[in-house]
């Protein structure tokens, strides 16, 4: 059997989130989360947002 996958939580795609906002490397965010780098950049590319029309609690 192969190896087994777990989906990101909310409470590490809103960590993802401040993170990448502050500037913190990929690199450093993979290591905290324990997870693949490119798991993160996948979160980044494909699940952020933002719509400087809209205030900053509804960009996600």
């Amino acid at each position: 059997m192969g190896t087994v996958y777990t989906q990101l939580s909310l409470q590490e795609r809103r960590r993802i989130e401040d993170w990448w906002l502050a500037k913190v490397p990929v690199v450093e965010m993979a290591r905290v989360l324990k997870r693949h780098k490119s798991t993160i950049f996948r979160e980044i590319k494909h699940n952020f947002w933002a719509d400087d029309s809209l205030p900053k609690k509804y960009a996600g």
